[in-house]
């Protein structure tokens, strides 16, 4: 009897357990875009922070005041941004190609189409290979149109977004002390220091890292850009603006990239002569993109992670690729600020161990 008590007990609890579970899951999903601004107003304040205090300590500026001047230049260079490209970048849309996925398959065909007779033309059979209708078919073209679709919808409805984070940021900023304050009551007095000493490392550090991935992605930009416009390609600023973002994941996304622009170079010339004029371009924006990218990873990327986050290349580079394998696209953007915070938090609270103290030398 008492063990049919305790088994029915057990079976009762682990149920609970998983109805709580699961109506947490719920919770989350239910307020997704709630936790997405709480990230994005900490990422934002990480990379105003510097500025915040810069301002208290060299121009003696008053807490509040430092944060409200802080967050009025970022609106202003938002604003400015935004009256300079979104404009360009909507009206350049509205004739993409991309935008219509019937004109994307008939464009594909047309180069696909093309690229044959090129290759016939120099006693080369590629029918089997390069046959549109062996595989566009398997294609689902309404990907890359609703990815474009959504990407742009989420320009022109940013604003409710961007008050929201700018918002809960003032807060994160303003009252920075009194959350820590806060915490130091929450935490376990033995471990407080160490605690507060890595909370106090990865701000600095990720602080760093935004602030440079950033103007790794403008640079990125007005090369990709330069490039494009060089060439006479249509639709510079978007095809430049999305190759740009794509850079955001590590290795794959600049090989993605090119892809697409390649592809986008080819469409914008669709009524050009392939030998003349299709192909060469096209050759001569992937050489283009491919000097971007030895810049960026000879430069940027040396820069961000090395000096940013304290890492040798080889580490972050064996970081990204375990993450991608592990979680995906997701694990790869986010791979290097959680690799920086496991080291910082690693070398606080285990400095004696042999691995960590070989991997966090530099911090």
């Amino acid at each position: 009897m008492n063990n049919s008590k305790i088994i029915a007990f057990g079976i009762v609890k682990a149920v609970s357990i998983l109805l709580l579970f699961g109506l947490l899951l719920l919770f989350i999903y239910k307020i997704q875009t709630a936790i997405l601004y709480l990230v994005l107003s900490l990422i934002f304040s990480l990379i105003a922070n510097p500025i915040v205090e810069f301002l208290k300590s060299r121009l003696k500026f008053k807490n509040t005041l430092a944060v409200v001047t802080t967050l009025f230049i970022f609106l202003l260079l938002i604003v400015g941004i935004f009256s300079m490209f979104v404009p360009l970048i909507l009206s350049q849309s509205s004739n993409l190609s991309l935008l219509n996925t019937k004109e994307i398959e008939n464009n594909i065909i047309d180069i696909t189409s093309n690229f044959n007779e090129f290759l016939k033309n120099h006693n080369l059979n590629s029918n089997n290979i390069l046959n549109p209708d062996k595989w566009l078919s398997k294609i689902n073209f309404d990907l890359f149109t609703n990815f474009f679709n959504s990407l742009l919808s989420t320009i022109s409805n940013i604003g409710m977004g961007l008050a929201s984070v700018f918002f809960i940021a003032f807060f994160f900023l303003k009252d920075k002390l009194k959350f820590i304050a806060g915490a130091k009551t929450l935490l376990p007095d033995k471990h407080e220091d160490q605690i507060l000493n890595s909370v106090s490392k990865i701000n600095q550090l990720l602080s760093r890292y935004f602030i440079g991935l950033i103007i790794q992605l403008v640079i990125i930009l007005i090369l990709y850009l330069i490039v494009l416009l060089i060439f006479g390609v249509q639709n510079a600023l978007i095809i430049a603006l999305l190759c740009a973002i794509l850079n955001i994941i590590p290795y794959i996304g600049p090989l993605i990239a090119s892809f697409i622009a390649a592809i986008l170079t080819m469409m914008s010339n669709i009524n050009g002569d392939f030998q003349t004029e299709i192909l060469p371009t096209t050759i001569y924006v992937l050489i283009g993109f491919f000097i971007v990218q030895l810049i960026d990873n000879n430069i940027s990327q040396p820069i961000i992670f090395s000096n940013s986050v304290k890492s040798h290349p080889l580490e972050i580079f064996l970081i990204i690729l375990i993450a991608g394998f592990l979680f995906g696209i997701v694990g790869m953007i986010i791979a290097v600020p959680f690799y920086t915070i496991l080291k910082v938090i690693g070398k606080e609270f285990f400095p004696e161990n042999k691995i960590i103290q070989l991997l966090t030398k530099n911090l």
